[in-house]
């Protein structure tokens, strides 16, 4: 018997198997019933039964195997979608997940087997069925870690911000206590409150930016008139006042007015000197350049030190990356590694570019910005 028949003629058994494993997979299973454990069995074996009926050239063939398999236009959810995204909903986690299909492929077989006891199996059904077993699988793997990725960012943003107004409330407390005057002990434990307090909402708005990108929301912005000399300027005398042992120049030439979000690019400043501060070589400066011309105003971030390998360049302003050591990732500091990836947002967000190279013992990040956008 063909194997597609068989699935056909034999579902309720195969069914039946699939809900005693599903059954088995805790404690998401606990306390579902027959229908939820179930949940879009016999859609995918009636997608795996169409698939198996359908002449395959061997192009066809290699093309699936490459995970190359045609979408018809126009076509919604799949089950083996629909079934990841009940499973997500459900609590259970992707291995529960891709054991269900690991049972089924051994069920099916097994039982299909034991029917073909005196005729050899067809050898093209074995192929085919495994095909489509494989492609469901990667359909649900695939949502199932988009849902994941989707509720885990979700939450993070409205956890960073409900946390906003608590840290809000700490800060305002412990500039009070500053304020009272009422001894040093009060005074320095005040100080360290506000120290921390800032360092921590950096870090909360730099997690909320992430997120928000991460849901395709894009970096927010709110572009006005600004001179981004002057907010440059400013921007550079914070940081200066925060790391007095460094250098840190500033040249502009050019017209360097425009429309843009002033606060943003003096966040995406301090991300790019913070970090040439860091990486730089301690007796070195750091130089920041802006030129303005009638199209762009464009401000390159140069410091000496150790050059940068291809590598590194590559994946400079991906999220959740230190440094250039691997060690980086671990340092205490209180980086999460988002300064590059936020500062790459932000001009993208502006319409504009943000390039790194290394050479010769010296880096170079350059940001450009049109003015129209």
């Amino acid at each position: 018997m063909r194997l597609a028949d068989f699935i056909l003629r034999d579902m309720e058994t195969i069914l039946v198997q699939w809900e005693a494993f599903a059954a088995t997979l805790l404690p998401a299973a606990v306390g579902m019933k027959s229908l939820a454990l179930r949940d879009h069995a016999q859609q995918i074996l009636q997608a795996i039964v169409k698939d198996l009926s359908t002449a395959q050239t061997r192009e066809a063939q290699v093309e699936k195997s490459l995970g190359l398999a045609p979408v018809p236009i126009g076509a919604s959810e799949t089950a083996a979608q629909t079934h990841a995204l009940l499973r997500a909903r459900g609590g259970f986690d992707i291995n529960q997940l891709a054991a269900e299909y690991r049972a089924l492929r051994a069920s099916v077989l097994r039982l299909w087997m034991d029917e073909c006891q005196h005729d050899a199996p067809h050898p093209d059904d074995v192929i085919r069925f495994n095909e489509a077993i494989d492609q469901a699988l990667a359909e649900s793997v695939g949502y199932f870690s988009s849902q994941v990725d989707q509720a885990r960012n979700l939450f993070l943003g409205m956890l960073g911000h409900d946390m906003r107004s608590p840290l809000q409330t700490i800060l305002m407390t412990a500039q009070y206590l500053t304020a009272l005057n009422a001894g040093d002990q009060v005074s320095v434990a005040a100080s360290r409150l506000i120290r921390s307090g800032a360092r921590m909402q950096a870090l909360l708005s730099d997690m909320l930016d992430f997120n928000r990108t991460r849901l395709g929301l894009g970096i927010g912005i709110s572009p006005t008139d600004v001179d981004l000399e002057k907010l440059f300027a400013d921007e550079l005398d914070q940081l200066r006042a925060a790391h007095p042992d460094c250098r840190v120049d500033l040249d502009a030439k050019g017209d360097c007015r425009g429309v843009w979000d002033g606060r943003r690019l003096q966040q995406l400043l301090g991300n790019l000197v913070l970090n040439a501060i860091k990486y730089g070589a301690p007796d070195a400066p750091v130089t920041v350049i802006m030129t303005g011309d009638e199209q762009n105003v464009r401000f390159e971030v140069r410091n000496r030190g150790p050059a940068m390998d291809r590598e590194t360049l590559h994946r400079i302003f991906d999220p959740l990356q230190r440094g250039l050591n691997p060690e980086d990732s671990y340092s205490a500091d209180g980086n999460l590694g988002l300064g590059l990836y936020i500062a790459r947002e932000i001009s993208r967000a502006h319409g504009g570019e943000i390039d790194a190279w290394s050479n010769d013992g010296e880096t170079v990040f350059m940001v450009r910005l049109p003015r129209s956008h």
